[in-house]
């Protein structure tokens, strides 16, 4: 059977985006030997179908599509061998018409552990939007919802990150509070008058 494309031409349109699929994949499915194995099935279907795709078109999307198909299928066999425990009252959250400030000191290592807080179907919006840099028509077609709720996903996943940054902020507060000298001190006035 002769080939109609050859490696050299699959490696130079599809092989400079290996990096940001695998650190997409690690986002979303929160294991690297999972996202390794994502990765590698994406590029096994992309070179399977290679011979379908036109050159000079958008391959990093065609990838992130390929990669988004296999994240759906594994999500769907992990759910047959699991129960999955259902989300929580989400409707609260997004119901709250305070939105907090975010720390300007924030590190890298909180902005990931709350990305991995999110659900996955806001993560995955999140991490298209905000950090691959995709447009909302993009991330409809990639992930094959509409666009509204591309929106709708997006805006709930970051209202989410807010309120995970405005509790951890709490938390900071309250523990700044009782290592002061001056707070614990009145504190304590304040015990003793009553």
């Amino acid at each position: 059977m002769e080939c109609k494309f050859s490696i050299e031409a699959f490696e130079a349109e599809a092989l400079p985006h290996l990096n940001d699929l695998y650190r997409t994949a690690v986002r979303l499915v929160l294991n690297r030997d999972e996202a390794e194995d994502l990765v590698q099935e994406t590029y096994m279907q992309a070179w399977k179908s290679f011979d379908n795709y036109e050159t000079g078109t958008n391959c990093r999307a065609w990838l992130y599509k390929i990669l988004f198909y296999k994240i759906d299928h594994h999500r769907r066999r992990k759910y047959t061998q699991w129960k999955y425990i259902k989300e929580g009252d989400e409707t609260i959250r997004a119901t709250v018409a305070y939105e907090p400030p975010i720390d300007q000191t924030l590190r890298d290592e909180d902005m990931l552990n709350a990305l991995d807080s999110l659900p996955p179907k806001y993560r995955e919006v999140v991490l298209l939007a905000d950090v691959e840099e995709f447009a909302y028509k993009e991330i409809s077609r990639l992930l094959n919802i509409p666009i509204g709720t591309v929106m709708s996903r997006l805006n709930r996943g970051r209202a989410k990150l807010r309120f995970h940054f405005w509790k951890m902020r709490l938390v900071n507060m309250e523990s700044s509070a009782q290592t002061n000298p001056i707070i614990s001190a009145h504190r304590l006035s304040l015990k003793n008058r009553s």
